[in-house]
């Protein structure tokens, strides 16, 4: 299939593009066509029948020919059919459309199995869980209807809910709930009422019928189209032995319109019975709980005084039992002390320098107050003081005896007996160098 060559300087004939689509067009062959019926034109006397066929999942058709000898019996508008094609272009008013050799209705097995494979396709995709499903609000603001014009799915529906609920307010779309448009119609009206900021709930509902008036609710774009809605969806679908897709889908699947009427709001007499109830009940128990507050009000002064009674007794024994103990504490701590200020004091009285005097001592020292501690640092003839244990003496220094060469051992210096003197008085002493051997 070769591109057209074309230029502002030299474009082509129209008849060379309707040729060209005329050639490509033909080049498809047969193909075999699936659609509904979306009209059926029979002319009498002529042996060309006329059919509009149609995608019901786009807004798309085309215009199909056929010999009245290759339809089947029983084909009416509306009617699923499988047919082999040939496409034709037809140039003269450069419209497309289908020559068909061969026509099949699609009988009513064979939807019930496209229904059955699509239910197992969407629910390996998890469209029927649980989890997805979305609680209904309690009081909506305002619920969204999409039905049948002047339907009785829409009575139904609108008629009970108000019989619960008068307040309650609807935004009503009617579409066309079976045929070749009603699939796109219930998704346009879905759509915009799921973009409606006051539309808190939306309700789709249709009366009963055959399974193929019911096929637009088993529709996979509109199955899809549910499961994408933000508002939750309640499916209203035919009598309670109906059950398209639609149901597994919504968020809440309701066996009659007048049942969705009923779940979408509250019953108001029923909930104002049950306030009235429950102020009942709240007020009962609020009396009971008075009553038994004013029987403990009335013998409360009584246990009241005997509590602080047995309060003031356990505390009062507490306190002597405490006071017990800190006086044997006190007294533990008192004999302790005593013990050791004694062990102190002997210590120090011990380490005094009167206890060194008060053992036969004494401490010397010059007329210039020097303490002695070295007999070097004194001369014959010297005066000196000496502190005994009572007492002070006044004592010169005379010269030491001479060695005894005879005997080794050390000797006693020669001493004159002291006589106790006053202080200013002085006695005769006589000091041995102890150094001297």
């Amino acid at each position: 299939m070769s591109k057209l060559d074309s230029s502002p300087e030299q474009p082509l004939p129209l008849r060379r593009i309707s040729q060209a689509l005329t050639e490509w067009i033909g080049r498809l062959g047969e193909v075999w066509v699936e659609g509904q019926v979306a009209q059926f034109v029979r002319r009498p006397g002529v042996a060309t029948h006329f059919l509009t066929l149609r995608d019901t999942d786009a807004n798309i058709s085309m215009q199909v020919t056929c010999h009245r000898s290759v339809l089947p019996d029983g084909i009416t508008e509306g009617a699923r059919v499988i047919l082999r094609a040939r496409p034709d272009f037809y140039a003269e008013r450069g419209t497309l459309s289908l020559r068909a050799n061969e026509v099949r209705q699609v009988g009513i097995g064979e939807l019930l199995a496209r229904i059955e494979r699509l239910k197992q396709l969407l629910a390996a995709e998890g469209l029927f869980a649980l989890d997805r499903k979305r609680r209904l609000p309690f009081l909506p603001h305002t619920v969204g209807l999409i039905t049948g014009r002047a339907s009785a799915a829409e009575r139904d529906v609108v008629e009970n809910a108000r019989r619960r609920l008068p307040a309650v307010r609807f935004e009503i779309r009617n579409t066309a709930t079976q045929g070749t448009s009603a699939v796109n119609e219930l998704i346009a009206a879905l759509t915009e009422l799921d973009r409606a900021d006051d539309v808190e709930v939306i309700v789709i509902a249709r009366g009963g019928g055959s399974v193929e008036d019911l096929l637009p609710f088993s529709n996979e774009a509109l199955l899809r189209a549910v499961s994408a809605c933000r508002t939750p969806v309640v499916s209203a679908i035919g009598h309670e032995t109906d059950q398209p897709l639609l149901d597994l889908v919504a968020d809440l699947a309701t066996s009659t319109p007048t049942d969705a009427g009923r779940r979408v709001v509250p019953d108001l007499s029923d909930e104002l019975r049950a306030i009235a109830d429950s102020r009942q009940r709240l007020r009962a128990a609020v009396h009971r709980r008075l009553d038994s507050e004013a029987e403990l009000m009335a013998g409360l002064p009584a246990r009241l005084r005997r509590t602080v009674a047995n309060n003031l007794a356990a505390q009062s024994d507490e306190i002597s039992r405490l006071h017990a103990r800190s006086r044997a504490r006190l007294g533990n701590l008192l004999d302790l002390a005593e013990s050791e200020s004694r062990q102190l004091l002997a210590r120090v009285v011990s380490l005094s320098p009167q206890a060194i005097l008060d053992r036969g001592y004494a401490v010397l020292w010059n007329a210039q107050g020097e303490l002695i501690r070295d007999a070097d640092q004194v001369g014959p003839g010297e005066l000196l003081v000496a502190r005994v244990a009572r007492g002070e003496l006044a004592l010169a220094v005379g010269e030491p005896p001479a060695p005894n060469t005879t005997t080794p051992a050390r000797t006693t210096p020669a001493r004159t007996t002291p006589a106790k003197t006053t202080p200013g008085k002085t006695a005769a002493v006589t000091v041995v160098d102890d150094d001297q051997s």
